[in-house]
């Protein structure tokens, strides 16, 4: 009995003492040491080791950007989702604050840190022309006008505000610069691009090392770079030939040789590579009839082989979807070809689950081999852990005070007087230009004269953009004007006075603002590029009775050859964003004009596509026109 007991007892003890080895052991798992977790390895190390832990489901969700309004923490966790985004006007909620947009994107964060692997998703956002989106943001000219500048460095220190501003409210990744070469004013996102000449585009491309920071010295070439929690991923965009169309339609086919792709639409992705840019967005457009999102000879064999782009590729918004026309009507077919031309992580506004399990399906299948996975997952974690995603994936409030800076929008107010450019100056060798700030009484006219959203253009809060003054918060040309001229004049606001009215006040000038209502992507399509009413009228009530000003807010060159000749001067403002005053500081001589076309302006839409270098080169206002003026004291 006494042996039983004893060998009872040591049973007992040798069990107890498996139960602590065992929970010994699960405690030591708990706190293994982890090398993708550890920053002081090299991030080829980290991927590797990470992506040796990730099942399928976990790099297919990597791969996967699904819109803010369909994603949650639970909706993360579940799916292993690797990007958010904000759509064109998606937002937490109107007008809100940088503190909701942290809290809206550390929530969606929280539920990424929460699965297995912990791995951090990346939130998108449109910061285009500022951090356009968002309320109370600088909004800065659109790119049309940045390019009139020819200014690098100015560009570089509107991608380091707009990265402060886009990451004061928690955001760490933007879909800019858009480096398409517009070659057709007709095209609706022809304002999205700088210039119809290369050259112009890539000097402008400077803005990636702005919004990302500058790569090291003796970086790999294509190796993205990302210099911590100031700064953001960039996305050049959109690859390759989108300003090419024919007529200038909106996702339509450039036909176009290999030369002519290579040596006009190309170049600026060159040197946006060269500078480290983080990612690349494929084009909705075709290549000669090819889907550029079922591309695989240039997303695969150009930009990514040739080039060593070694950031990830991303889709446009339902980018795959249309692969076929009518646009997901074989979604299989899409998936399988956008994910074999090299696309690496796909935007899914809507249909995330059913992409998740077709492309789960076609692995499995060995249709799509997991190779072509595992290339898009590297990519993806290599954008990850080189912007230090990992080691700082929650937004803290210290950059709230950095949105809508008045730092800011002091450089959006030089960049609005850089942009401008003086197409016309006087009649009979008598300069208009600069106006005097003492006059006894001036009229402003036009329906762009006292309208934000109008000089914001499109992109701007709303996908659409949207007229008024409620949108955001800025200046308009109107307040502008009233804050510069002297207290003694007298400034008379009438949006579309009738002739009448003009010739019975004795007004000394005129300041009439025209232009374009705000449109974005296809719905700016335009055969006749014509200002549209009441503009043509207010120029003839106005100019046919009194010395005026025509200030032009556009998206692109538009037509005023008819209207030129009762028109004292004439003046480009392209959409100039939130800093109005800007305007005003050239009008009234503070600054001089300095602006000149990096657009051909037709005299007719017969002419187009029309760009410098044609042999039927025949121009109202050639590239590189600009008439200047010196800056007046005291006037």
């Amino acid at each position: 009995m006494k042996v039983g007991r004893m060998g009872g007892r040591l049973i007992s003890l040798m069990g107890f003492v498996v139960f602590l080895c065992l929970w010994a052991a699960g405690v030591a798992e708990g706190a293994v040491y982890l090398k993708y977790k550890d920053p002081k390895q090299p991030i080829g190390a980290r991927i590797k080791d990470l992506m040796s832990r990730m099942t399928l489901e976990e790099k297919i969700g990597q791969m996967s950007q699904i819109e803010r309004k369909l994603a949650s923490s639970d909706i993360m966790k579940k799916y292993f989702v690797g990007s958010v985004l904000s759509g064109g006007g998606s937002v937490p909620a109107p007008m809100a604050s940088a503190e909701t947009w942290i809290n809206m994107v550390n929530e969606f964060q929280k539920g990424s840190l929460s699965t297995r692997l912990g791995i951090p998703m990346i939130y998108g956002i449109d910061a285009v022309h500022g951090h356009n989106n968002v309320y109370n943001a600088t909004i800065f000219p659109h790119n049309v006008g940045l390019g009139v500048t020819r200014d690098p460095q100015l560009l570089k220190r509107i991608g380091a505000a707009t990265a402060l501003e886009v990451r004061a409210t928690g955001i760490p990744y933007t879909f800019a610069p858009c480096i398409a070469v517009c070659r057709d004013p007709r095209w609706g996102r022809c304002y999205e691009s700088y210039s119809e000449d290369h050259r112009i585009v890539q000097a402008m491309t400077e803005i990636i090392p702005g919004l990302q920071g500058d790569a090291p010295a003796g970086t790999p070439k294509g190796v993205p770079f990302v210099a911590g929690k100031t700064k953001v991923a960039a996305c050049a965009k959109h690859f390759v030939g989108d300003g090419g169309t024919v007529k200038g339609i909106d996702e339509n086919n450039t036909v176009i040789d290999y030369k002519g792709l290579l040596s006009i639409h190309m170049p600026a992705y060159f040197d946006a590579v060269r500078k480290g840019v983080a990612t690349v967005m494929v084009s909705y457009s075709s290549w000669n009839g090819k889907r550029m999102h079922a591309n695989h000879d240039l997303v695969t064999g150009f930009l990514k082989d040739k080039l060593k782009f070694r950031g990830f590729v991303i889709s446009d918004w339902q980018g795959i979807d249309k692969i076929t026309d009518p646009p997901h009507s074989n979604y299989v077919y899409s998936v399988q070809a956008g994910v074999l031309a090299g696309i690496d992580m796909v935007m899914l506004p809507e249909n995330f689950t059913e992409f998740i399990d077709d492309l789960t399906s076609l692995v499995k299948k060995n249709v799509i081999p997991m190779s072509r996975i595992d290339d898009a997952v590297r990519r993806i974690l290599r954008v990850k852990f080189t912007m230090g995603l990992f080691e700082n994936p929650l937004a803290d409030l210290s950059l709230v005070n950095q949105l809508g800076s008045q730092e800011h929008r002091e450089l959006a107010r030089e960049a609005v007087r850089k942009s401008l450019v003086l197409l016309k100056n006087g009649i009979d060798n008598q300069p208009l230009l600069p106006l005097p700030k003492k006059s006894p009484k001036i009229l402003v006219a036009g329906s762009h004269a006292n309208n934000l959203g109008y000089q914001c253009g499109g992109w701007t809060i709303e996908w659409q953009g949207h007229g008024g003054n409620d949108l955001t918060v800025g200046t308009t040309i109107l307040t502008a004007i009233k804050s510069t001229v002297d207290p003694s004049t007298q400034v008379i606001y009438n949006e579309n006075p009738d002739a009448n009215f003009v010739k019975s006040n004795s007004f000394s000038h005129a300041i009439v603002v025209v232009g374009e209502t705000p449109y974005t992507e296809g719905a700016g399509d335009s055969l006749n590029l014509t200002i549209p009413e009441p503009g043509p009228s207010t120029i003839k009530n106005v100019c046919g009775s009194v010395k005026c000003v025509v200030v032009i807010i556009s998206g692109r060159p538009v037509v005023v050859e008819p209207y030129l000749s009762s028109i004292s001067a004439l003046v480009a403002a392209w959409l100039p964003g939130t800093e109005g005053q800007g305007v005003a500081d050239v009008l009234f001589g503070d600054y001089g004009f300095t602006g000149k076309l990096a657009r051909t302006w037709f005299k007719s839409v017969d002419q187009l596509p029309m760009n410098v270098g044609d042999p039927h080169y025949d121009p109202l206002f050639p590239f590189g026109f600009g008439l200047t003026t010196k800056p007046t004291k005291g006037n």
